[in-house]
């Protein structure tokens, strides 16, 4: 991570603290009330090709023993109903703000990937980590509609991983090489209104400007 890119985290972080508190320590109230504990998720993450890390989310899924792999029609099931909201507007991502703290990611990258994914594609995953992974990025804005309506058909823990690893890797691969080449403050704030105005439902993913371009990486 540039330093700029770090200032720009750290500044943006402070502005958006006062506002996102007060909203975490409501949804903390309510999730506690309505699903109980634990409140809060924390799964491990890759920020390179070897350093992990817990990226923090609220709990939106009922609690289980083990709990491998993303998240796919094999886990439909385990999606709470305050779940649902808050995956559909984003709101569970409102912890990640401490990893932004932390540096262990940025507000715009590619998606933190699990570690089984990275051990599976070594060399892609040092291209495509050379980016600090964020909460929003191009892929995300672009790709993930179309991800979760594939991953939603599977049925398995082993179909999930199979259509993850064979569609959604790579493509999504493919669309982060494409931020990294073009990476600036500008596209930065770029994505970041894109993002906000896709979770205020002013924008859907087949509306987002130019993106045939955009996947092609003219």
């Amino acid at each position: 991570m540039t330093p700029s890119k770090r200032v720009f985290d750290l500044c943006f972080a402070v502005v958006l603290l006062p506002l996102v508190l007060p909203v975490l320590a409501g949804l903390v109230a309510v999730l506690w009330l309505r699903q109980g504990r634990p409140v809060f998720f924390g799964g491990e993450r890759m920020r390179s090709s070897h350093e992990g890390f817990t990226l923090w989310k609220l709990r939106s899924m009922s609690v289980v023993a083990v709990d491998t792999g993303v998240s796919g029609g094999d886990k439909a099931a385990r999606v709470t109903p305050l779940g649902r909201v808050l995956r559909r507007s984003r709101l569970d991502e409102l912890p990640q703000l401490l990893n932004i703290f932390r540096g262990d990611i940025s507000f715009v990258g590619p998606r933190p990937p699990l570690r089984i994914y990275v051990e599976r594609f070594p060399d892609l995953y040092a291209q495509v980590l050379r980016t600090r992974p964020g909460i929003t990025g191009l892929a995300s804005l672009v790709f993930a509609a179309h991800e979760e309506r594939l991953l939603a058909r599977t049925a398995s823990p082993e179909e999930t991983d199979a259509t993850y690893a064979r569609v959604c890797v790579p493509r999504k691969a493919r669309i982060d090489l494409i931020y990294q080449r073009h990476q600036s403050l500008c596209l930065d704030l770029w994505l970041i209104c894109l993002t906000g105005a896709r979770v205020l439902g002013l924008a859907r993913a087949r509306r987002l400007p130019r993106r045939r371009r955009v996947l092609s990486g003219k």
